[in-house]
């Protein structure tokens, strides 16, 4: 079958194909194949329980994919030419995103899709995929926010550097009780703004707050005495009501509060403070990881805290070397 140059547009004169029974519409693949990629987007949805968003960036990145082979193959992709496809013809389209600037990360998320549609094909015994096995995933570069000073880290958490600001203090008692949770409890932005009013004890009521993380995966995690004052500072001037199974921080109108708006509160802090454009929400809870390890904490409670399903995760996260990861592993192993 003729190769042609690498492109993300479908084949010129290629017929487009009919819009399938569940409102998939893919011109540059042919029925059957729309039919399957509407069917793997139900399935990383109902099946994997991924959230919208990341069945709407996998969706993307393999249509991608077969749009390229299209252009690359010389007609609509069909369920025979996935069969057929070689290595060559994989490595073709990583060298095409390669050459617009794609970098590496994004390229093996790519191939994590097609992966994955692969073996939804290979379940429903409509095509065998064999080429991807055979492609290495593209080197990534480990690159994450750099921790904060532990000074510059508290000066941001710190309720009094919002006195004096233009907005209405139920909302500055907001924006403090979110960073104090990102860098007193290590939580992810999102994992912060989706706390219902229950997760969270009154002070001297408890010492845990429960998180959902990544997959609906649901975990305890300890929360400082100051850090539920600032999350009871924030509900006593809150003028909305927070039932407690309704989200525990609200925007402006009282609907749930966007990851933007303290995104922007950072931002103005870098600001205010002198602090570089690394400073940002994420940098916050990986500060309270780096800032544990510096002061003795032990690796593997810091992977339970993050919410980490691997260690090698939190060794990267931290930014530790492998002999101080040997070290733990030699500790902790029950055969040492």
């Amino acid at each position: 079958m003729a190769r042609t140059k690498a492109s993300g547009a479908p084949p010129s004169g290629a017929p487009p194909s009919e819009v399938q029974p569940d409102g998939i519409d893919l011109p540059f693949a042919a029925p059957e194949v729309s039919v399957a990629y509407g069917r793997w987007l139900v399935h990383l949805g109902a099946e994997r329980r991924m959230s919208p968003k990341t069945v709407e960036a996998y969706g993307r990145d393999v249509r991608q994919v077969l749009a390229f082979l299209a252009e690359h193959l010389g007609g609509r992709v069909t369920l025979a030419a996935l069969g057929r496809l070689t290595t060559a013809d994989i490595r073709a389209f990583l060298a095409a995103r390669r050459s617009v600037g794609v970098a590496g990360r994004s390229l093996m998320r790519s191939l994590a899709g097609m992966r994955s549609f692969a073996r939804l094909l290979a379940r429903d015994g409509l095509a065998e995929i064999t080429a991807l096995a055979a492609v290495r995933a593209p080197k990534v570069e480990k690159t994450l926010p750099k921790p904060l000073a532990i000074g510059d880290a508290r000066r941001i958490t710190d309720v009094d550097l919002r006195a004096g600001e233009a907005r209405e203090p139920w909302v500055l008692a907001r924006d403090a009780a979110v960073l104090a949770l990102l860098y007193g409890s290590g939580l992810r932005i999102s994992e912060a703004l989706g706390l219902r009013r229950r997760d969270v004890p009154a002070p001297g009521a408890g010492d845990v707050v429960v998180v959902t993380g990544k997959g609906n995966k649901r975990r305890m995690v300890p929360v400082l005495r100051p850090v539920l004052q600032a999350v009871a500072d924030y509900v006593a001037l809150c003028p909305y009501a927070l039932p407690d199974t309704g989200p525990l921080f609200v925007g402006a109108k009282g609907g749930p509060l966007s990851p933007r708006i303290i995104q922007l509160v950072m931002e103005r802090l870098r600001g205010a403070l002198g602090l570089p454009d690394t400073a940002t929400p994420h940098a916050l809870r990986h500060s309270f990881a780096t800032h544990l390890l510096m002061r003795g904490g032990d690796l593997r409670a810091i992977q339970e805290l993050l919410g980490h399903a691997s260690l090698s995760t939190t060794q990267i996260y931290t930014g530790i070397d492998s002999e101080r990861l040997l070290e733990v592993y030699r500790a902790a192993h029950p055969r040492r």
